[in-house]
């Protein structure tokens, strides 16, 4: 599994980023504090950082400063509360990769871990990995930001991509509303909202009732081909 290392002090956003990335193949390392952050992004062992600015004891500005005098290699990815221009700005020139405000969905966060990996195994380069997801007909880029059925572009908002990103990467696998909410709409959602349910309809509505099956009792998967109705 490629090894995280995720740098974040308020554990509430730690444990949630940890078990989704958990959940999409990755193993997580977290630090909750700038020194040790340091101290484990210097030992070399990981492929990637999640960073975030306001840590306990040292910026996390500072602790990016640092890892680049003696790594410029590692992809660092900054998550932080702190959204103005000039942050951004500076943790970009500062030698972060990508700059990402709070709150944030998860599932664009690891859309922008995905696509910072890629080329960075070591070892023998990898053959370039197709990025686009399939489904029968239904195709789905997540850096193009493109989704087609039959060869046709269908018009998603940017929430039902992302929910349909989330099936699309789980076929075949029942997931439940909670499971939709953290990986779509973020950590500080209600939980007792109906959104979930809401933008399912709106998604089935653009392709197609039929795609999307409802599992009683739990929540929502892709269609089988065995779900489809017959031709008539």
């Amino acid at each position: 599994m490629t090894p995280i290392l995720l740098i974040e002090d308020e554990e509430r956003i730690a444990r949630f980023v940890t078990k989704g990335l958990k959940a999409e193949g990755f193993s997580v390392t977290v630090a909750d504090t700038g020194q040790e952050g340091l101290g484990l992004a210097l030992t070399g062992s990981f492929d990637l950082i999640i960073l975030d600015l306001g840590l306990p004891d040292i910026d996390g500005f500072d602790v990016l400063r640092r890892l680049r005098v003696h790594d410029e290699d590692v992809p660092v990815i900054i998550l932080t509360a702190r959204s103005s221009a000039q942050d951004t700005v500076s943790g970009l020139t500062g030698g972060a990769d990508d700059y990402m405000p709070k709150p944030f969905r998860f599932a664009e966060l690891v859309a922008r871990v995905r696509l910072r990996l890629r080329g960075t195994g070591g070892g023998a380069p990898a053959a370039p990995e197709d990025p686009v997801l399939r489904h029968a007909d239904l195709e789905l880029d997540p850096v193009a930001h493109d989704v087609r059925i039959g060869g046709r572009s269908v018009d998603l908002s940017a929430r039902e991509f992302a929910l349909a990103e989330e099936f699309l990467r789980h076929p075949g696998q029942a997931l439940s509303r909670e499971q939709l909410l953290d990986s779509v709409w973020g950590y500080d959602f209600d939980p007792g909202s109906n959104v979930v349910d809401v933008y399912v309809r709106y998604l089935r509505g653009k392709i197609g009732a039929d795609r999307i099956v409802t599992v009683r009792g739990v929540g929502y998967r892709l269609a089988h081909e065995d779900d489809y109705p017959p031709a008539s």
